[in-house]
């Protein structure tokens, strides 16, 4: 299966949105769409959801609560959407749910449309100020932009991260894969080294130096997977596989992981194997592939 977004549809986000990009700078088409406009709230990385299989609740522009309006895109429904950051209502019949905990069980249009609220959200709440000169700066371009009062323009930024699924090239019951756990999660979680590119780094690079760092193992035959998106609060998250020896010693940072073990395939699934990471994450798609020795 070619690497993009075909297997990653179970995701985060699925392309199933018309950004309609040149209708950011339309101020009379998004004067005239808002009235039809469904309205997505968010607050935090949460949203409000109903039913079973859940699904997002909009609100009509008409009842939409005073904020910034971020245009996200227009729906397959031919239906514009736009995103206000804000506190939740009550409404009968919803429930407030993180992107993290309900993000694959969307669909398409919901699920991509949720993303891109959130690290829309998320860049605007932490970009108000101009980090230049302190001043306060204006949305602007449909929610894609933020002016300066001296006319600069300050884009959404997105900071690269790698994961990588580190194993042993073994097929079978017998292979082995290495996951690490961090402090703050709960005792038998574990999950894929992952960390941030530095600047003047390939990914590639940073894949070798972050595994060798955080467990001590040297990894060879980098191969790239997918990405997707992370917005918690920015990031984009470039997946990858890699070969190691399970003999080498595994050392732990004891400071960002608290242990790392390699677990072999027929460990999972009982007592001896590892609670694994969210569904949502694009490191239980690794791990998911790895178990089931799709190449």
């Amino acid at each position: 299966m070619p690497c993009g977004t075909t297997e990653i549809a179970t995701q985060l986000y699925r392309g199933a949105i018309d950004r309609a990009t040149v209708r950011r700078t339309d101020a009379a088409w998004l004067a005239a769409a808002w009235p039809t406009a469904r309205v997505l709230i968010v607050q935090g990385d949460r949203a409000l959801v109903a039913g079973d299989p859940p699904h997002l609740v909009y609100l009509p522009a008409a009842d939409a609560p005073p904020g910034e309006r971020l245009f996200l895109g227009i729906g397959t429904d031919d239906v514009p959407y736009f995103a206000i950051a804000a506190a939740l209502p009550e409404l009968p019949d919803t429930r407030p749910h993180s992107l993290r905990s309900v993000g694959h069980l969307l669909g398409d249009v919901d699920a991509d449309l949720f993303t891109t609220a959130v690290a829309l959200a998320n860049w605007h709440a932490a970009h108000r100020y101009d980090p230049a000169t302190g001043a306060p700066t204006e949305p602007a371009e449909a929610g894609w932009t933020r002016v300066t009062a001296a006319g600069g323009t300050l884009w959404p930024r997105t900071d690269p991260a790698m994961i990588v699924l580190v194993h042993d090239g073994v097929m079978g019951p017998d292979g082995r894969c290495l996951l690490a756990h961090k402090p703050e999660w709960p005792t038998d979680r574990y999950s894929c080294v992952a960390g941030y590119v530095e600047p003047g780094e390939s990914v590639e690079a940073a894949v070798a130096r972050e595994v060798t760092e955080e467990v001590g193992v040297t990894v060879h035959n980098v191969r790239y997977l997918t990405s997707q998106p992370w917005p918690f609060p920015r990031s984009l998250m470039l997946a990858y596989t890699a070969l190691a020896d399970p003999s080498a010693p595994v050392v732990v940072d004891g400071v960002e992981i608290e242990r790392a073990r390699w677990f072999r395939r027929a460990e999972f699934g009982t007592p001896a194997g590892p609670a694994l990471p969210f569904t949502t994450s694009v490191a239980y798609l690794l791990i998911d592939r790895w178990l089931h020795e799709r190449p």
